[in-house]
């Protein structure tokens, strides 16, 4: 992943998207986080904990399934966020805790693309997170 991401000084311009709690608590590991997504597929919280779990696997199926469960988050958070108020870009504050289903599955959607040679995606989403919280970016990456 290039090291040479920029924040995009235009997104603090907007109100931050504060995400309603989510529908299931944080699952503790895959199995709780299996049983949430079954209960509530539009957890965001439930296939960010997936694919952090399938990264930490560091296996190539894993990597290939940690791609599909941030992708599952990715997409359910966006709907999430279109559904708040959102219009494709402005803070998402990693501080307000219901936004970090979002936040970490985007992470993870980062590092699973970089793990599997989607470099243009990798950088994207690390850019996007970037753009919705400077402290997530952070927080995740570890800086």
């Amino acid at each position: 992943m290039s090291p040479h991401t920029h924040r995009n000084l235009l997104a603090d311009a907007a109100d931050p998207t504060l995400l309603p709690p989510d529908s299931e608590p944080e699952p503790a590991d895959a199995a709780e986080a299996i049983a949430a997504a079954r209960r509530h597929p539009s957890s965001t919280i439930a296939w960010a904990v997936l694919a952090e779990q399938a990264l930490a696997d560091r296996t190539d199926s894993s990597d290939i399934s940690a791609y599909a469960f941030a992708r599952t988050g990715y997409h359910r958070s966006l709907d999430a966020l279109r559904r708040n108020g959102w219009r494709g870009s402005g803070p998402v504050p990693w501080e307000h805790e219901p936004n970090r289903g979002f936040l970490r599955s985007l992470w993870a959607l980062s590092v699973a693309a970089d793990r599997i040679g989607e470099d243009d995606e990798a950088v994207r989403c690390a850019q996007f997170l970037r753009d919705s919280s400077e402290t997530a970016y952070l927080e995740l990456a570890g800086e």
